[in-house]
């Protein structure tokens, strides 16, 4: 195969929320990671979200998975039903085009918002490929 510039230097970003330890109530949650915040000027390529435990709501809440601005990674629909109530692996928003790609404009560590309502069950693991 040959060599493609940039694609030696692919980092890999893993985070975790879940419910059980994080909480659910409106807020900003920074996802746990050993990897530490994704840095300034960094281009997230693409990645997936892993489900463990369906995400469900005892209200209507909404949940997105951010890094740079609002609804850039996954949009406020996480606890609205499926995909993100069953178990499995779920598509992000970044999908390896440039018109999808992220570009951090200071170092990052991804987080979930919850916006309104509470989040009564979820576990998963968002993975991104960035460099």
């Amino acid at each position: 195969m040959p060599y493609v510039e940039g694609l030696r230097n692919l980092k890999t970003y893993k985070g975790e929320y879940d419910f059980a330890v994080d909480g659910g109530a409106i807020s900003t949650i920074p996802l746990r990671s050993e990897d530490g915040a994704i840095p300034n000027g960094s281009v997230i390529l693409g990645g997936y979200l892993e489900i463990d435990t369906g995400f469900t709501t005892g209200t209507s809440a909404t949940a997105a998975l951010t890094v740079n601005a609002a609804n850039d990674i996954v949009s406020a629909t996480i606890v609205s039903g499926a995909p993100y109530s069953t178990t499995g692996l779920k598509s992000i928003i970044p999908v390896f085009t440039g018109a999808t790609m992220v570009k951090t404009t200071a170092a990052r560590v991804p987080s979930i918002v919850i916006a309104t309502g509470t989040i009564t069950a979820g576990k998963g693991r968002l993975v991104l490929f960035y460099r």
